[in-house]
């Protein structure tokens, strides 16, 4: 006993050895929720909040959302979405549609410190834009962008709009010189992986799809892989985890969700 005491005593005085914080984790969900109208036909907002609350998303990124359209009675959807997840909501629109508009939008978590609409070329039945935010993440930035690219079987005006689009996350007019932060592209891009657009994006290893691999749409019987997730610079966050969302219902495509 008089040779075990000092042991104990002198473990219960040692300083305690810190560890090191665990890395930061980010979750990032995109949807195309066709304005909140699921495969039953039933409009219905609340349903699409109650599943991305559901997902535990820090950041989402949303296609085909109305502002204030009758069609989905006056509802400015993405301010109606955001303050129901506590995020701040970041709209994107592509025209003016039924008293309202019609577009996409970016729902964050973390604080936004820039946020910019990109116009697109058009497409072939209506106007196309981009959302790109900057987030601050524990005093790192990060961009994110948001993309809903035309959808015709002719790939013309959809790989002019990958074109400008690509070009717009090249620069990085925050970054500090010489320096780029790193880009995370998601959304409905309307092609399939081994397609000319998505080609445009990972040429020179300027980006790499991440996901997912298996199909997105139509939700009730998904047969294409036409939602994505793309990192920029290309070995940046190499244990990113992609997958598509069991959610039939509350729209036609399923969400795809994506961890850092």
């Amino acid at each position: 006993m008089r040779i075990l005491l000092p042991l104990v005593l002198l473990a219960g005085c040692a300083a305690p050895v810190s560890e090191p914080a665990p890395p930061r984790s980010l979750r990032l969900v995109s949807y195309n929720i066709k304005h909140g109208l699921g495969m039953d036909g039933v409009l219905d907002l609340e349903r699409v909040g109650d599943y991305l609350e559901s997902t535990g998303a820090d950041v989402v990124l949303l296609q085909e959302v109305d502002e204030s359209a009758s069609r989905s009675g006056g509802v400015d959807q993405a301010s109606a979405l955001g303050a129901r997840l506590g995020m701040t909501a970041h709209f994107a629109p592509f025209m003016d549609f039924q008293g309202g508009r019609y577009g996409l939008a970016v729902l964050a978590g973390p604080r936004v410190t820039e946020a910019t609409v990109v116009a697109l070329p058009a497409g072939t039945r209506e106007p196309r834009s981009a959302m790109v935010v900057t987030l601050d993440i524990d005093g790192a930035r990060l961009r994110v962008a948001n993309a809903h690219l035309d959808w015709l079987a002719d790939d013309a005006r959809r790989v002019a709009q990958a074109q400008a689009l690509l070009a717009a996350l090249v620069e990085d007019p925050g970054g500090e010189p010489g320096t780029r932060c790193p880009v995370i592209l998601g959304g409905d891009l309307n092609d399939v992986p081994e397609s000319r657009a998505l080609a445009l994006f990972e040429g020179g290893g300027v980006f790499r799809r991440v996901g997912p691999d298996a199909p997105t749409f139509p939700a009730d019987a998904p047969d294409r892989v036409i939602d994505h997730f793309l990192i920029s610079p290309a070995d940046a966050f190499p244990g990113a985890l992609v997958q598509v969302l069991d959610e039939p219902m509350v729209s036609d495509h399923r969400p795809v969700q994506l961890d850092l």
